[in-house]
Order: C-alpha cells, then sequence, then structure tokens
C-alpha cells in the first residue's frame, strides 16, 4: 500500500477503531449508497501520520469490525477487510462495494436519519428528494416513469402527445427521405417507454407524461440571464420559460444563439456568419441539462451566458456510480428513462451518451478552454468557455484581410492571364464584375431566377439560416408542404445545401 493521500469520496482515514462504531457505520453506508470505498484504520486523519495498529490484538479488531457492519446496516453489508503495511506498520483496511439494494442505512437509526451519502470526503445525511431517488433505484424504477398522481387524461390528449412528438422529430431532421421514415408515435409506444403506465388495469399517465405537456402539479421552469463580467453580481438581461419541458429546451437554446457572438468564416471568398460555440453542442447541452436532471429536487435549470463562459446548472447532481471521468468518455447512466426515449425520438439528444466527448471535441476544434465539469452536492454545472473580445477581435480581422486579398489576388490573376489578349485593365476588371459583386449583389442576381416563393424563402435563410422547417414556414407565411417541395428543389439546383448534420446543422447559400 502506498503513503496514504489526503481524505476524499473514496477514502477515509482514522487514527483508531471508535469505542462507538456510529463514527464510521456513517462512512460505510455513504460509500455503499454511492462509488464504494476504503476506511482505513491506523492513519491519523488529521496529520496522515502512519501510527499502525495493535498487532497481538489486529486479528479480533478485524473480526469486530467485519460483526459490527454486518450487524448495524440494513439491507446486510459484508466488507472486505484485510491487512496493509505501509512503512513497517500494520494498518487495517476495509473495503466497502457499491452496494445494488439502495439505500442503505444504520439500522438503530430507521431509514431517514441513518441514509448517508458520500460528498466530497464527507459524510452527509440525505435529502428526502435523494432518499427517494435512492429507493427508486435500488428498485431499478425512474421517478419519470412512476404515475403521476391527480393527472387525468383523455385519449385525446394522448393522441395529442403523440402527434406532437412526432411533428417535433419531423422538423428536427433534414432530409425528406429521412422525415418520411420517421415513425409514428402510439400508445403502445410511449407505454414502452415509460410515458405511459398500467395501474389496476388502466393506462394511466407518468411524471414525464406530465413534464411533456406541461401539466406537472410543480411543472419546472427554465431560467435564462445574462451577467456582465464572469460572477453573477449584475444582471444584464433575464429569461424564465416555462410549458412542456421540450419547448423550454427549445427556447433556452434559442435564447443563447441570439445572445452569442456571431463572426464569420470564408467559403471561397464570401463571408459567412458562424457563432462563436459550437452550436450544435450547446443545444446538447441545454438539452442534456433538461433529460438527466432530478425531478425530485425542486429547483430549476440555469442557463447563465457570462463574459467568459456559458454556464448550465441542473438539479440533482451526478447518478450514484457515475463520475466525471466516466462523462467524458461517454458513460451514460439514465435518470430520466421515459424522457431520454422521448427526447432521442425527438433527435434532441444522443441516446448512447456520445453528447458530452462531442461537446469536448468540438470545443477543441472550435480553439476554446476546455470544458468545465463541477459537482455539486445536489446539482451538477457544466462551464462552456468562450472566447475573449480581443480573439474574437483579432479573428475577425485576419479573416476580414484574408477576404481582401483572395478578392485581389482573383483580380490580378484574371488580369495577367488574359494581357495577351491586349484587354485593357478596364475592360478585365468589367469582365470580373460578378467577382466584387457584394454578397447582396449576388443574392439578388441569384434570386432573379427563382419564383416569388423561393426567393422568399433564400432571402429568409439568409437572415436565419438556422431556422427549422416549421419556424421557416411562420417565417414566410409558406405552407408547411410547400417549404417541404421549395427547399429540396433548391438543393437540386445546387442553390442551397445543408452543413453541420442533419439535427443541428444550418442551411448554406451557394454562389458561384
Amino acid at each position: 500500500m502506498k503513503m496514504p493521500e489526503g481524505e476524499s469520496k473514496r477514502i477515509e482515514y482514522k487514527v483508531a477503531v471508535p469505542e462507538s462504531s456510529e463514527k464510521y457505520m456513517k462512512t460505510v453506508v455513504a460509500f455503499a449508497n454511492t462509488q464504494g470505498g476504503r476506511i482505513v484504520f491506523g492513519v491519523d486523519d488529521k496529520t496522515l501520520e502512519v501510527v499502525g495498529m495493535d498487532e497481538e490484538t489486529i486479528f479480533q479488531t478485524m473480526d469486530a469490525l467485519t460483526n459490527a457492519i454486518s450487524d448495524s446496516c440494513e439491507p446486510r453489508i459484508v466488507p472486505n477487510v484485510t491487512m496493509q503495511s505501509v512503512g513497517g506498520k500494520t494498518l487495517i483496511v476495509v473495503e466497502i462495494l457499491p452496494g445494488m439494494m439502495r439505500p442503505y442505512y444504520i439500522r438503530s437509526k430507521g431509514m431517514v436519519n441513518g441514509t448517508f451519502t458520500r460528498v466530497a470526503g464527507t459524510s452527509r445525511l440525505v435529502s428526502r428528494e435523494m432518499l427517494k431517488e435512492l429507493i427508486l433505484e435500488g428498485q431499478n424504477r425512474f421517478f419519470d416513469s412512476e404515475p403521476c398522481e391527480g393527472l387525468n387524461v383523455t385519449d385525446d390528449d394522448i393522441a395529442n402527445l403523440c402527434a406532437s412528438l412526432k411533428e417535433t422529430a419531423v422538423r428536427n431532421t433534414v432530409e425528406e427521405k429521412d422525415k418520411l421514415a420517421v415513425k409514428d408515435v402510439t400508445p403502445n409506444v410511449l407505454r414502452s417507454w415509460g410515458v405511459l403506465t398500467e395501474r389496476e388495469g388502466k393506462i394511466v399517465p407518468t411524471h414525464a407524461f406530465a413534464l411533456l405537456t406541461g401539466r406537472m402539479r410543480f411543472q419546472p421552469v427554465t431560467q435564462c440571464g445574462i451577467f456582465k463580467g464572469t460572477t453573477r453580481g449584475y444582471f444584464v438581461d433575464r429569461r424564465e420559460f416555462d410549458g412542456p419541458i421540450q419547448d423550454q429546451m427549445e427556447a433556452a437554446y434559442q435564447y443563447v444563439r441570439e445572445k452569442i457572438n456571431r463572426g464569420m468564416r470564408l467559403v471561397g471568398v464570401y463571408r459567412q456568419d458562424v457563432y462563436e460555440l459550437p452550436i450544435a453542442s450547446v443545444r446538447e447541452l441545454i438539452a442534456n441539462a433538461v433529460v438527466h436532471r432530478s425531478y425530485l429536487e425542486a429547483g430549476n435549470i440555469q442557463v447563465a451566458l457570462f463574459d467568459d463562459r456559458l454556464e448550465v446548472t441542473s438539479p440533482g447532481g451526478l447518478m450514484t456510480g457515475v463520475t466525471i471521468e466516466q462523462m467524458k468518455e461517454g458513460y451514460s447512466k439514465p435518470r430520466n428513462r421515459a424522457l431520454a426515449n422521448a427526447f432521442a425520438y425527438m433527435n434532441l439528444i444522443e441516446k448512447w451518451g456520445s453528447g458530452i466527448p462531442n461537446m469536448i471535441r468540438d470545443c477543441k476544434a472550435y480553439g476554446l478552454p476546455d470544458v468545465e465539469f463541477k459537482d455539486f452536492e445536489s446539482a451538477i454545472r457544466i462551464n462552456m468557455y468562450r472566447k475573449t473580445t480581443q480573439d474574437t477581435t483579432q479573428l475577425t480581422n485576419q479573416l476580414e484581410k484574408t477576404i481582401l486579398s483572395n478578392q485581389s489576388d482573383r483580380v490580378n490573376a484574371n488580369l495577367d492571364a488574359n494581357m495577351d489578349s491586349n484587354l485593357s485593365k478596364n475592360e478585365m476588371l468589367d469582365a470580373n464584375t460578378d467577382s466584387n459583386l457584394s454578397k447582396n449583389e449576388m443574392l439578388e442576381k441569384l434570386s432573379a431566377k427563382l419564383n416569388s416563393k423561393e426567393q422568399v424563402v433564400l432571402k429568409t435563410l439568409e437572415k436565419e439560416p438556422t431556422l427549422t422547417q416549421t419556424a421557416l414556414s411562420e417565417r414566410t407565411n409558406i405552407s408547411l408542404g410547400t417549404i417541404r417541395r421549395i427547399l429540396p428543389d433548391l438543393q437540386k439546383k445546387g442553390i442551397l445545401r445543408r452543413k453541420d448534420g442533419r439535427r443541428f446543422g444550418y442551411w448554406e447559400i451557394v454562389i458561384n
């Protein structure tokens, strides 16, 4: 065994075995309720000095520890008790594995007052909300799949939700062939997801149904705000979104998209708007917060934009048995199975945990600082850091210089290539008029070849390239059916193309 390091979430030191077993039994049940851990006897927890155990009575001590733990905990915990030698001194190591029958508690105190979890390097009494979650987890049940007491729904209510979910799924699908492949949602599908369940022979709604329809008794909201500087000292703007949670998620995403900076990038010799943050990852981040938060907690999701970062805080903290390192690797353990199924169907999240690794990768590709994860006792916070204003200004200036340089090189190359034809410089500049037209002029020239509705669609997408088909229909007052015909036609003509994926991408106008 190595020399001891400080106490942590999975290790605790005791200089000796206390006379009262309760002093270490809290740690035993806390380890069993979380990720497991070790209690090391024979190390001073304040100085980390290795003092060792009395070797003449060490075996009796080990037996006493084993019996005390087995007799004091409910459900029964069987520890692995061993001896380890450090610096010529013998220690007793009690290893507690993560339990499968949570919650574990001290029998003499009862479940409410005797259930503890491990937070950082301390063992803490669980809140009532956490206790409920541990009970459900120990029975392999999910809060969102439990019946929602007091909520009565009709067949029409169920049919409306089915239709709404499919409409959202189609809206988040770009390719026409993929839209046609979106399957209908039926009551049986909702039952398989856990949005509906059966009780006493009747189909009843679950908490997931209430959340997806905005009918939860205490329906949570999503709070969004912009702060001046890097602390919460001064609000610049704030909004609160209510209603069905999928609508809250979309509204919060649109809020962030509208408030962050937009730069530009080169497409040939032309400029194109690009957001300062990977916008698909922003959407995935907010969607994950909505799906994986604890709905037993009374708090709300908070989406805060500071000068240096986007901060998303989700009530409930990490699930037991899940670490930040595992999250970064793509490990996924759903807290709300029914909601995860519904959001995956609607193309709002990645089903198999790839959202976090993709976000980390995308931020690196943008040249942004590393994504930061913070695990609090009852919440988890993820920070996606922005580039500074100076960084953005330098990037924009560099892009502008590159554009001007490319345009100049293109004209000069054409002039040189045609000198042998005895064309004057003025004649050559006239011949290259198309190369020097502004983006708006090029767009007007391109629109002249289209019918009126196609022109409206093109001009609208030039201003708002991330619009969905439904949003585009609303913006232009053109029917959704016509929009679904126009977009593929413009793609076939080579005027429009889809970039950065079918779900969270954008429309790009091709100007040749």
